[in-house]
């Protein structure tokens, strides 16, 4: 039995969790998602509490039975509290700011970055060295904060770039001036 599939999902008080078929639909605060489960896993609804269970032991239910619990738990989690990544800007001259509802990077290239947030995704800049990145998908808000990420990531002599908050880079030595 799946470690993280028996584990069943409470969902809080403001969240509607609906199931017809193979649809799962989460509705809550922060908006609406929807995922369609395979059909070797079946959901039971009971009360505020959703239990995952598979409907046979072969190899291919059992991978997808853990799978399946943590998307519809990062569904219920999304549509009550949302995700959240924070992005640390860190160089001479690299900022961040806010146009509307655009992303306006300069980090050392000729010219400005503008990234445009996908439908789900908001954007803020609390100082010009970081950048908040919300959304109510977590599979979303992973993949913009990683596309932002790419844009000139951390190197490892002088440590500019963009990283996540926490992450550590592991700094190398510059070369070292040879003395006769």
């Amino acid at each position: 039995m799946s470690r993280i599939g028996k584990n069943p999902i409470s969902i809080p008080d403001k969240v509607q969790v609906q199931i017809s078929g193979d649809n799962i639909t989460a509705k809550g605060p922060k908006g609406e998602l929807s995922f369609v489960k395979s059909e070797l896993i079946s959901l039971e609804q009971d009360g505020n509490t959703l239990h995952v269970k598979r409907n046979s032991d072969d190899r291919t239910s059992r991978s997808l039975h853990g799978l399946t619990r943590s998307l519809v738990f990062n569904m219920v989690n999304g549509v009550s509290t949302g995700y959240k990544k924070v992005l640390q800007i860190e160089g001479v001259g690299f900022k961040a700011e806010m146009k509307g509802s655009r992303l306006f990077l300069s980090l050392g290239f000729s010219h400005p970055i503008i990234v445009l947030p996908p439908d789900g995704i908001t954007f803020a800049t609390p100082n010009a060295t970081t950048v908040e990145i919300e959304g109510r998908d977590k599979q979303l808000v992973g993949e913009v904060s990683f596309k932002i990420r790419k844009l000139r990531k951390p190197e490892p002599y002088k440590g500019k770039g963009i990283r996540y908050q926490g992450e550590y880079i592991r700094r190398k030595a510059g070369k070292s001036a040879s003395k006769k």
